[in-house]
């Protein structure tokens, strides 16, 4: 019998999790169905009460609602208040978040190097919160951590101060330069939104936005006139963190990145 799975999100028809997923079952033998499952935050506890599955991932905006269900959680997931991998276990599910040790494994294949690294993120949402355990963990020299409310930040810092060096700043980033990689985890440029952030730091740095497609191109264009030496949209991480959560299902991690080069290849011929 095929093992039942889904990714649970709203909006859900753009996510390309069921492609990556499928692509894992045939890349190692493993026979899964995988779907996805739009679910409005109103209605995601009992969708997933009714969801029989093995497991499954969870997209915005339910990741901090999905670990509230959870009757344990990884070490990672409760840091981030939020879980993007489910998994059933005999007493409840089993909540798990990926997206930081996706995002270093994608920074590992494109070459950009953790270690005694100054590294600015934009944004102290969700989104940050759920990467910085990982990358703290890297011994990079310092995460700044900027974003339009300075106290938003400042907490932010404050609760993972324990983990490694790390700081905060507002949007305005005054005095902050000389970085060696920016990450852009900001809602900026989703529905209308805009880049609220001095654009100096991104002269020098190499710039990894965890957007990718239609969302990524404006970060794209602003980074490349503002002097940066490299930019990288967010596909890598999805395929990173998606190959860690076929690991916590079943035990095996497969290629994400053979499965990375179908979709660029898919998307080259689409263009």
């Amino acid at each position: 019998m095929s093992a039942r799975l889904a990714v649970f999100g709203h909006p859900i028809a753009h996510s390309r999790s069921p492609v990556i997923h499928r692509a894992f079952a045939a890349q190692t033998g493993i026979d899964l169905v995988y779907e996805a499952i739009d679910s409005p935050p109103e209605r995601f506890v009992d969708d997933l009460h009714d969801f029989d599955g093995i497991g499954a991932n969870v997209t915005l905006p339910l990741k901090g609602l999905a670990a509230m269900q959870c009757a344990r959680l990884s070490e990672r997931a409760q840091r981030a208040g939020a879980v993007n991998t489910l998994k059933r276990e005999t007493g409840g599910w089993f909540g798990d978040n990926t997206d930081g040790a996706g995002l270093c494994d994608d920074l590992a294949r494109l070459g950009i190097a953790l270690s005694d690294a100054r590294v600015l993120i934009l944004g102290a949402g969700g989104a940050t919160r759920g990467i910085l355990a990982p990358l703290l963990a890297q011994r990079p020299a310092q995460i700044v951590v900027a974003n339009r409310t300075l106290e938003t930040a400042q907490h932010l810092a404050a609760q993972f101060a324990a983990l490694g060096p790390i700081a905060a700043c507002d949007n305005g980033l005054a005095g902050q330069s000389d970085f060696d990689l920016v990450i852009h985890a900001s809602a900026a440029f989703h529905s209308g939104g805009e880049f609220a952030f001095a654009t100096q730091v991104f002269d020098g740095a190499a710039v990894v936005d965890l957007s990718y497609g239609k969302a990524h191109a404006p970060l794209r264009e602003l980074a490349i006139a503002s002097g940066a030496r490299a930019v990288h949209d967010g596909l890598g991480m999805l395929v990173g963190q998606a190959a860690r959560s076929f690991e916590c299902w079943f035990g095996v991690r497969p290629n994400p990145w053979a499965v990375l080069a179908e979709l660029l290849l898919r998307d080259r011929e689409l263009r």
